[in-house]
């Protein structure tokens, strides 16, 4: 062969390799452009679902969720109850509504036979027989129609409403009590029969409980909250009470002579009954009308020292002869209210 021919071979082999070659970039290439595409095509669905999700949050965010009202203990920062007042009638039957709110009002505040209500009545101080103060507890109110009210305005829009707590520390003067028991502004004496063993000890254990009870400016008085249970455990004996207009024999039978003997010597003074009870009969030891009965867990005797002055219980009790005086400071004694 000759030369000449063997060049052109050469140059023939070199085209077809060339050839070869540019077909295989051309078909990476497109595969390359395809491949691209279809990532393109995978983050365009992407980003469109992620869209659709984002729109969706929106959407649910925009929609109008149900009112709710929480009710918090102001204390404790925990949500008592949660109302929603489109399910209860607010808007269509606004009587039916405000009347379940009333309802449970009165149960959380007064309670219920299982469960203890906000109410609490004032303990009062006292006066320890090493003369320091035994602290007592304060009146704690729970204002039903004010608390049915904040729920009945945040049905609207929802929201938390907190209890309207009212909370009453007794109203005297610490520095006062050493000298409360320098003038008697108020007595009443009574007298019973020492013999019968079971009245006695009962009469002795009421006395007990209300001396030197501190009476504060506008305290309110309770003579259950202040004796409390009059029953076996706490020492009292079988005795004659009056039930149903009939005398009976029962636990802590007595007790009453205590709180009428109470009842005759705060009436001399400017004192506001809050409770007061007659018995179903005649009793002997005050004269007719002039007695107070009470029962623990029901009838009670109460009053509010509104006389304006702090006043001191001292109750005597000796061998058949049970005397309650009302003491206050000489600064006091031309100041106070008496009874009209």
């Amino acid at each position: 062969m000759s030369k000449r021919n063997w060049g052109i071979s050469l140059l023939l082999i070199g085209s077809l390799i060339g050839l070869a070659g540019c077909a295989e970039e051309s078909v990476k290439e497109k595969e390359l452009e395809k491949k691209t595409a279809e990532e393109q095509a995978k983050e365009e669905a992407r980003e469109e679902a992620k869209l659709e999700e984002q729109a969706k949050e929106r959407k649910e965010k925009e929609e109008v969720k149900p009112v709710v009202v929480n009710v918090i203990d102001p204390k404790t920062k925990a949500i008592l109850k949660s109302f929603k007042p489109a399910e209860m009638g607010f808007g269509s039957e606004d009587e039916k509504y405000k009347a379940e709110l009333e309802k449970w009002a009165r149960e959380i505040a007064r309670g219920t036979d299982t469960k203890q209500g906000y109410d609490q009545r004032m303990i009062l101080d006292k006066i320890g027989p090493d003369g320091k103060v035994i602290k007592g507890q304060p009146e704690i109110i729970l204002e039903e129609s004010e608390l049915v009210e904040k729920i009945h305005d945040s049905s609207v829009s929802g929201g938390d409403v907190e209890l309207p707590l009212y909370v009453t520390e007794s109203g005297y003067n610490p520095e006062d009590v050493p000298g409360l028991d320098e003038v008697v502004v108020a007595s009443y004496t009574t007298y019973f029969n020492s013999g019968v063993a079971g009245r006695t000890k009962n009469i002795e254990l009421s006395a007990e409980a209300i001396n030197n009870i501190i009476l504060g400016v506008g305290d309110h008085f309770s003579f259950n909250s202040t004796v409390g249970p009059s029953d076996e455990a706490h020492g009292y004996q079988p005795a004659e009470e009056a039930i149903n207009g009939k005398l009976v024999m029962g636990i802590g039978g007595g007790i009453c002579q205590t709180s009428s003997t109470l009842f005759n010597a705060v009436d001399k003074v400017g004192v506001s009954y809050v409770e007061k009870h007659h018995h179903s009969v005649t009793v002997g030891y005050v004269p007719k009308g002039r007695d107070a009965t009470v029962s623990y867990g029901g009838k009670d005797f109460r009053f509010e020292n509104t006389t304006g002055v702090p006043l001191l219980v001292k109750a005597h009790f000796g061998k058949g002869v049970l005397t309650i005086e009302l003491r206050t400071s000489k600064q006091y004694e031309g100041m106070f209210k008496k009874a009209i």
